[in-house]
């Protein structure tokens, strides 16, 4: 059995991201299938272990090849970029810059064949930005520090999958930017990722943008017929098993019963809504497109619940597991 080495960024230390840390890599279950790494400060991993109260200790370490990846035993490359009275549940932009780093760290980690997956704590826009970062999220800076332009989110959750062809935008924006060329891309994204998982023919359901999929131009301006169908029709031609623009309502429910294997959203909060209805701890997000697998928790920094100890560490594990399945099967990272 493959026990890959996963690069766990620690995300904005003054949110939630150490504490979860903490508490899914108490559970020997996770040493059993893969190695994992954390990015970040120790210091700061300390701290989290207090506020759980954890037996488990804190090993710095300069490089992945220095790491014993013992049951008990939390390796961290440490990067020491905080204070240790950093404020819990604050916008800080050293928090901001901080997590950025990890980020970057963990990419040239992962590029380098150091580490087989990346799996990433929650970042905080806003402290990110303030640290000098402009960017609306995770997603948009490993596209950046891979050099990859096309990419999507993923999410997936126990019964479903979703992958998006716009995301961090407002919806008008997010309408203005859909077009064929995008979602062909975002399409063929879908197949090839599935497929590589194993799935000879994926079927695809695409949503429309508007009620009912425009009902033949009674809602609308003809976007769909303009933005979407040639987008699929090009899928369907390349021998894609893809179906659409369906109506979103109806669409998320026959891929929640099975008759569809992803589900192609057209902006964020269409395919992010259903996918949180069926639990936060449940969701797992996945950048599709990138030269390297990266996988993350499905939440927020938590900032109102930070430092007391009292955040869930189920989606974490979710997002370690999706990494694990996910990772390459050769080099030294993989074991």
């Amino acid at each position: 059995m493959k026990r890959p080495i996963i690069g766990i960024t620690m995300g904005d230390a003054a949110g939630i991201g150490p504490e979860i840390i903490i508490k899914a890599l108490a559970d020997p279950d996770i040493y059993a299938q893969c190695r994992p790494l954390v990015i970040g400060d120790a210091r700061m991993l300390e701290r989290a272990g207090r506020v759980v109260d954890t037996a488990l200790s804190v090993r710095p370490v300069a490089h992945a090849a220095d790491a014993g990846f013992a049951v008990g035993t939390v390796d961290c490359i440490d990067l020491q970029l905080l204070p240790a009275d950093l404020p819990y549940g604050a916008i800080s932009a050293q928090a901001g810059d901080a997590a950025y780093r990890y980020i970057e760290r963990a990419v040239a980690l992962a590029l380098a064949g150091e580490i087989a997956a990346i799996c990433t704590a929650p970042i905080n826009k806003e402290a990110l930005h303030a640290g000098g970062h402009r960017y609306p999220g995770h997603t948009e800076i490993l596209a950046e520090l891979t050099g990859v332009t096309d990419f999507s989110m993923m999410l997936s959750a126990p019964g479903l999958r979703v992958i998006h062809v716009t995301t961090h935008i407002g919806l008008l924006d997010a309408i203005e930017r859909i077009e064929p060329e995008r979602v062909w891309r975002v399409i063929r994204l879908a197949h090839e990722t599935l497929a590589r998982a194993g799935m000879a023919s994926p079927r695809i359901g695409v949503c429309g943008i508007n009620p009912h999929a425009g009902e033949n131009g009674l809602f609308g301006r003809g976007e769909e017929e303009i933005k979407i169908a040639p987008g699929v029709e090009r899928a369907q031609r390349d021998g894609i098993n893809v179906t659409g623009p369906l109506p979103a309502d109806t669409l998320f429910y026959r891929a929640g019963r099975g008759d569809f294997d992803i589900v192609v959203a057209m902006y964020h909060d269409q395919g992010h809504g259903p996918v949180k209805v069926l639990g936060l701890d449940a969701g797992v997000n996945i950048t599709v497109g990138l030269p390297i697998v990266r996988t993350s928790v499905d939440h927020g920094t938590a900032f109102d619940i930070a430092g007391t100890g009292r955040a869930e560490e189920a989606s974490l594990k979710a997002a370690l597991r999706q990494a694990i399945e996910l990772a390459p099967d050769s080099g030294s990272a993989t074991g």
